[in-house]
């Protein structure tokens, strides 16, 4: 059996060549070709933890794969990282361990961050004067940066709930190439930014409806539990076109599903990532529309990257 180490793994990292394993992957799960059993969510509430454990098979494939991640929003305090897990490889003949990656969290971190990057290529509005991000933690660092593949802005704003983040934060954008702004109010940030990514395991809404512009794209990734959501109900309801990577799990625990209990989204049309890929042409009809993308992590996004590390 393999064991790879977390700078071995992202030694043998190439975005390029695992966004479009990641493609072929949602393509295949919209087209039913891939197994997913259901996520299993562990709750730590006096630690202000979560874990999730997803699987994943794709038909054909000679190996399946089952990754453990977890999220400890109180570790930074504690000078630990938030995010943590693994990612095993079994033999889908034998069941034979092929590889165990001790990825840290990053494999997770990396898949969801070229999601991002295949919503905006899919969904983003063709001006943007300014990026918003709301977060300053791993996803909010990984996203920006593999947004610059696709989107040439160099104008970033970011929310935060801590001034002492928020400057890290500006240090490391401002070291990528970025000019920065930083503000404690999401509002503000929805009122300059076109193309907005939100980050954070929040159980609360941040992000107001009133505040965002027409012609507005957001990616919501931190909705990934029963409970988190980033977006007022209202916003999600305000939405022109909806873009989830699996119509099962955004509307049981992702971002519009409080939007979807409540019957605010009776006359959406939701489209699967998958899907929109096979209709190969932008997902927006104007530039007008408000877009969003839910992004919930699905085990196909799993199963693409472990392949993508092994064949390096």
């Amino acid at each position: 059996m393999i064991i790879l180490n977390k700078q071995q793994i992202l030694d043998k990292f190439d975005a390029d060549a695992i966004t479009l394993l990641l493609k072929e992957g949602f393509i295949a799960f919209s087209q039913q070709q891939v197994q997913l059993p259901p996520v299993q969510h562990l709750w730590f509430e006096p630690a202000n933890g979560d874990c999730c454990i997803k699987s994943g098979y794709l038909q054909g494939d000679s190996l399946f794969v089952v990754k453990v991640s977890a999220g400890f929003y109180h570790n930074p305090a504690q000078g630990l990282a938030s995010n943590q897990g693994l990612m095993m490889a079994f033999s889908a003949q034998t069941g034979e361990p092929q590889a165990l990656l001790l990825d840290e969290g990053w494999l997770t971190a990396l898949r969801t961050a070229l999601a991002g990057r295949i919503a905006a290529e899919l969904c983003a509005p063709q001006h943007i004067s300014a990026i918003g991000i709301v977060g300053t933690g791993m996803q909010a660092r990984l996203h920006l940066m593999h947004l610059k593949n696709v989107i040439s802005c160099r104008q970033v704003w970011v929310w935060g709930r801590s001034e002492a983040a928020l400057e890290e934060y500006r240090q490391y954008a401002q070291a990528a190439g970025f000019e920065v702004n930083t503000t404690q109010d999401a509002a503000e940030l929805a009122r300059h930014c076109q193309f907005i990514v939100t980050t954070t395991p929040s159980r609360e809404a941040i992000l107001p409806a009133a505040d965002i512009q027409p012609g507005t794209h957001i990616t919501a990734v931190g909705a990934d539990g029963t409970g988190k959501h980033e977006l007022a109900p209202e916003l999600v309801a305000k939405a022109d076109k909806i873009l989830v990577d699996s119509l099962a799990q955004c509307t049981e625990f992702g971002e519009i599903s409080l939007a979807f209990q409540q019957g605010l989204l009776a006359q959406h049309a939701l489209v699967e990532i998958g899907t929109a890929l096979l209709q190969n042409r932008p997902f927006r009809d104007n530039q007008q529309q408000i877009t969003l993308t839910d992004l919930t992590g699905l085990g196909i996004q799993d199963v693409q990257i472990v392949k993508g590390i092994l064949m390096r």
